[in-house]
C-alpha cells in the first residue's frame, strides 16, 4: 500500500470515527481547501522571491502544517470522488510533457499558445 492509500485510509476512519461523513461534501471539501491555501500563502504574501526560498523555523514549521492541512482536504475530497490522485498527477505530467516539448519551452516561460515554433 504506497502512503497516499494510507493517508486516504486513516482520513476516512477519521471521519467515520467521528461521524462526519454528512460534512464531507466535494463542495465543502473544497471550500475548506480554499481557506487552508489562503492561510499557506499568508506566510509568503509579503516575501521576496529569495526570502521565500529561505524560510526556516517556526514560520517552515507553520508552512508545513498549512501544507499538511492542504493536502489532506485535497486527499478527502479525491476520496470522495473516487479520484486516484497518483495517477491523474502523472497523467497530468503526461500532458505537460506534450503540451511543453523540453527544447521548446527550456529555459522561456510562456503559454503554449504564445510558441511561435508550433
Amino acid at each position: 500500500m504506497d502512503s497516499l492509500k494510507q493517508l486516504t485510509a486513516r482520513l476516512r476512519r477519521f471521519v467515520e470515527e467521528r461521524d462526519w461523513q454528512r460534512h464531507q461534501s466535494p463542495k465543502n471539501l473544497v471550500m475548506a481547501l480554499t481557506a487552508e491555501v489562503g492561510e499557506l500563502v499568508e506566510h509568503f504574501q509579503w516575501l521576496g522571491e529569495a526570502e521565500s526560498r529561505e524560510i526556516g523555523g517556526d514560520t517552515k514549521h507553520a508552512v508545513a502544517m498549512e501544507m499538511a492541512d492542504v493536502l489532506i482536504y485535497l486527499t478527502r475530497m479525491a476520496d470522495e470522488l473516487g479520484i486516484d490522485l497518483v495517477a491523474v498527477a502523472h497523467e497530468k505530467c503526461d500532458d505537460n510533457d506534450r503540451k511543453y516539448p523540453r527544447d521548446a519551452f527550456r529555459g522561456a516561460y510562456r503559454r503554449p499558445d504564445q510558441d511561435k515554433e508550433r
